[in-house]
């Protein structure tokens, strides 16, 4: 099955779905794999690390949608 949404952008609508929006990078995954949200992923990198890199290692390149509470935790920031 092919990926309709890029993985931030999957990373933005499990955010969505929490009232404060915040939440693990665990609970991330688990969000998504539950909802199969992201289905084909090419290497061997697991989904975790796939998510912290989004938000840690992307250059700022999304910092405008995300924002790191602790090394765990991230926050959808107010637009």
């Amino acid at each position: 099955m092919k990926n309709l949404l890029k993985l931030h952008e999957v990373i933005v609508v499990v955010l969505l779905s929490d009232k404060k929006r915040i939440l693990t990078f665990s609970q991330i995954v688990e969000f998504i794999t539950m909802r199969n949200l992201f289905p084909e992923r090419i290497g061997n990198v697991s989904l975790e690390i796939q998510v912290m890199l989004r938000e840690k290692k992307s250059n700022a390149r999304y910092l405008y949608l995300f924002e790191q509470i602790d090394s765990e935790t991230i926050r959808l920031r107010n637009f």
